[in-house]
């Protein structure tokens, strides 16, 4: 499956595991890979928690502003860790309706996640934003960053919430990501940097990473102040 034309790669990455000492190394290696062109006035818009790391080393090595776009998964009731859809800031939804009809969940389930991501939503915001509105958009080069796509429901969440905020020139910058989502989301973005990209039936952001562990809020916190 070929990559679409406004994929940034770095093919000696490609297809391997454990590219990256950790989030902040790959952040480092994703503002190597955006320097081939000027980033003037644009945002970095880190996905917290784990994106943070990476966008706040992204922002400092290119100079520019760093926020945050806060998305979550809509995580399955017996497993935290796998979503069927995500949730963003503005109370965008979208859901993997093929996932739902092989998992077999009942509509009152669906219903109970999305008002339990959306209460984590609204609680995450007042925890990053406070009382500040969203930054302006319109008019300016908007980077979204994540530590990495696997389905992309929550980057595609984010994108669509972003789009509605003023969003018009966006670039994806994420540290690796399957090759299926990265070929999906290509067409909505300007750019997409993925320095590490895989396929494979089994595909887990975190085996990019030689040390992976969870980023909790008040580094994320730390991070963007």
């Amino acid at each position: 499956m070929k990559l679409p034309d406004n994929v940034v790669e770095d093919p000696a990455l490609r297809g391997r595991p454990r590219v990256f000492a950790q989030r902040r190394d790959a952040g480092s290696l994703l503002a190597g890979l955006m320097s081939e062109r000027a980033w003037e006035d644009a945002i970095v818009l880190a996905i917290p928690a784990g994106g943070v790391p990476v966008g706040s080393e992204i922002a400092r090595r290119l100079g520019l502003a760093l926020d945050v776009a806060v998305v979550s998964k809509i995580t399955l009731p017996w497993n935290s860790e796998a979503g069927y859809g995500a949730v963003a800031f503005d109370g965008t939804v979208r859901l993997n309706r093929q996932l739902i009809g092989t998992l077999g969940l009942s509509e009152e389930e669906i219903r109970a996640g999305i008002d339990a991501t959306r209460a984590k939503i609204l609680r995450r915001v007042a925890t990053f934003r406070g009382e500040r509105p969203l930054p302006e958009l319109r008019g300016r080069p908007v980077v979204v960053v994540d530590d990495g796509i696997a389905s992309g429901f929550t980057l595609r969440v984010a994108l669509e919430a972003l789009r509605r905020g003023g969003a018009e020139a966006m670039t994806v910058a994420v540290p690796t990501g399957h090759r299926r989502s990265i070929v999906a989301i290509a067409p909505e973005v300007e750019r997409l940097y993925c320095a590490n990209v895989r396929g494979g039936m089994s595909f887990a952001v975190a085996d990019a990473y030689r040390n992976w562990r969870d980023i909790d809020e008040a580094e994320a916190l730390r991070l963007l102040s």
